[in-house]
């Protein structure tokens, strides 16, 4: 019995998001040329992985199947039924970076297809420790930094990661019934996942998300220690330029309610973010 290989539109599901569309820079013009488009072929994959796991009419165990495929592609040199991981498996041969990072983004997006609710902050930073810190991990390991990095690196992303969870709460849970706000924060404020459903955020909702703000703090602080850590001096000015922008938005953030208003920063802000970023690297 001789077993098909599943063609790439039975795997996978184009969303239309892209670089263009994120928060932060992806793969910018700040990062070295030849590392460009290693990082590009990384956001590629996840872009697609991401689609798959967000995708409102595919059910649990289909998600599963389809992400489990692209970690058989990454390991056999002769699939090529998913162009972006076919894509990723050549770039990790070149570069000769573990695909570690790729596995563990592969674990969140199946975490995302299985598990709708956070019970509690710990809950949410596991969460995050596959989702979003492997990103700057394959970053940091494409310039060859090793691991004493890391702390300061998941700090980070980790932050960039939960900011991203509360700017999209009302459709991740419209949409996905997938809700990031950890469950014992929302109760301890009189809050409920209901909430999420309203068109202003109730008392409890913002005072969640508040508490959720004042936790980043900490972990944006030692995101302050991230650039210093980075030898290489493009890489230290992306990284700081970012480091500023999460910053600006968890300000926004405090100051905006995300279930009725633009949660993103204008490009004026943009501007003077990545402006503060570049000048932070120098001094």
């Amino acid at each position: 019995m001789t077993m098909t290989t599943p063609s790439p539109a039975v795997i996978t599901t184009d969303s239309g998001k892209n670089a263009n569309t994120e928060n932060f820079p992806v793969g910018s013009f700040l990062i070295r040329p030849d590392l460009r488009p290693h990082v590009h072929a990384f956001y590629n994959f996840a872009r697609a992985a991401d689609d798959i796991s967000d995708h409102p009419l595919l059910d649990a165990a289909e998600k599963v199947r389809r992400l489990d495929r692209f970690a058989q592609v990454i390991g056999d040199d002769n699939a090529e039924d998913i162009p972006n991981a076919a894509a990723m498996r050549r770039s990790l041969r070149a570069t000769r970076v573990s695909p570690q990072h790729c596995l563990d983004l592969l674990t969140a997006f199946k975490r995302d297809a299985t598990q709708l609710r956070y019970q509690d902050w710990n809950d949410l930073l596991d969460y995050c420790r596959y989702s979003a810190s492997p990103v700057g991990r394959h970053v940091l390991a494409l310039h060859g930094i090793d691991e004493k990095a890391w702390p300061a690196n998941d700090a980070l992303c980790s932050a960039l990661q939960v900011i991203n969870h509360i700017q999209d709460c009302a459709d991740d849970y419209r949409v996905l019934d997938r809700v990031y706000i950890p469950q014992d924060l929302l109760e301890s404020c009189g809050g409920n996942t209901a909430d999420l459903s309203h068109t202003k955020c109730t008392p409890g909702l913002r005072g969640a998300l508040h508490i959720m703000l004042d936790k980043l703090e900490p972990m944006l602080s030692h995101a302050r220690q991230f650039p210093a850590q980075v030898p290489d001096k493009r890489l230290k000015m992306e990284v700081s330029v970012i480091s500023t922008l999460a910053e600006k938005l968890v300000v926004l953030l405090r100051k905006r309610d995300p279930l009725c208003d633009d949660v993103k920063l204008g490009k004026i802000s943009v501007a003077g973010a990545a402006a503060m970023g570049l000048l932070r690297a120098w001094l």
